[in-house]
């Protein structure tokens, strides 16, 4: 085996990455290195590209949405047969405090100090990934590892999201998914197979309305001045019992609320940078404004279970390495119609 590898490293704040050489990680005391199968795309990578200066230390491997084949163990790991396919859980805690005790390693106490997968440690946008420890994979048995790929990060997001609002989303409810790209045609899916709720999907594109479609939303409008008004009318004066913007900017935010019903919750998933002004008596009553990130490994599981049970199909564009910098470009203008996954083994 070569003792080098390609990877996809953040360099220099501000610029894209770059394909470059650097050795194949060795797994020390309790880790794992996996063969990468795929690694999503996912618009939050942008935010780190960007940020000026740089969220974390530099370089830095992308990709915090992974798969791959178990490839070698370090001391102490038992139990991991070699060519086994695995997802990566990507918002690795510090493993000790309540929220990480529990499983919820997304929301762990010391998040803050502890850098994560594609968050301060080397991601999986590399023909070999190095996992800090077993407790952050999932078993993906016969599964497709790359078709799973976008379940890492985009599964786990929606999947979180909607189970925080189930207790909204009962018969007769309607759930409104603004923006249908790489988390929102998962969302719509999840919420057909999880929920009774009416769906009804937003975008500025018809080609995605159209996708909307297809995978089982009740409705899809595109994105106008006259919008909330058409949903205001197909709920009967009521609106959205939960409204999942998986966009997040200025216009969405304003949006999701005025399409809100009493006893609502905004679930804002996009990180589209948007300001939401939240004022008493100018939204609508018992209402909530949520933030889901990721979510718990069970969570994970879930998302995996529903894939596998075939009540979710992730809309996968295979994508070698030389095609990275154009995608993300495709991504930041809106126009990929799925996920775009990296996949090491493609030309």
């Amino acid at each position: 085996m070569s003792k080098t590898m390609r990877a996809y490293q953040l360099r220099q704040a501000g610029r894209m990455p770059e394909v470059v050489q650097i050795p194949i990680p060795e797994p020390g005391p309790g880790q794992v290195r996996l063969r990468t199968a795929g690694a999503g795309l996912c618009h939050s990578d942008m935010l780190a590209i960007h940020a000026n200066p740089s969220f974390f230390p530099l370089p830095m491997t992308m990709g915090h949405e992974a798969t791959g084949w178990i490839d070698a163990v370090g001391e102490g790991v038992e139990g991991l047969r070699a060519g086994d396919a695995y997802g990566v859980y990507f918002p690795w805690g510090c493993g000790h405090c309540t929220p990480c005790a529990s499983g919820a390693e997304n929301i762990c106490d010391r998040s803050a100090q502890t850098p994560g997968f594609a968050t301060g440690r080397d991601g999986g946008m590399a023909e070999y990934i190095l996992v800090d420890s077993p407790r952050h994979l999932v078993p993906l048995g016969d599964l497709d590892p790359v078709a799973a790929a976008p379940l890492m990060c985009a599964g786990i997001t929606t999947y979180h999201a909607v189970g925080q609002a189930l207790g909204r989303l009962g018969p007769g409810s309607t759930a409104v998914v603004i923006g249908v790209g790489g988390l929102g045609h998962i969302a719509i899916q999840i919420l057909k197979a999880m929920t009774p709720a009416r769906v009804i999907g937003v975008d500025t594109q018809e080609e995605k309305l159209d996708h909307a479609r297809e995978l089982g939303a009740d409705l899809a409008f595109l994105a106008g001045p006259a919008t909330a008004d058409a949903i205001r009318a197909e709920t009967g004066g009521l609106g959205a019992a939960v409204v999942f913007d998986f966009v997040g900017n200025d216009v969405t935010l304003g949006f999701g609320a005025k399409i809100l019903a009493q006893g609502g919750s905004l679930e804002i998933v996009g990180v589209g940078g948007g300001t939401l002004p939240v004022r008493f008596m100018e939204m609508p009553r018992d209402t909530s404004v949520t933030l889901p990130y990721a979510g718990a490994i069970g969570d994970l599981r879930g998302v995996v279970g529903l894939f596998a049970s075939g009540l979710l199909h992730p809309d996968v564009i295979p994508i070698g390495f030389s095609q990275l910098d154009e995608t993300y470009a495709l991504m930041e203008a809106g126009k990929l119609k799925g996920r775009a996954v990296l996949v090491p083994s493609m030309q």
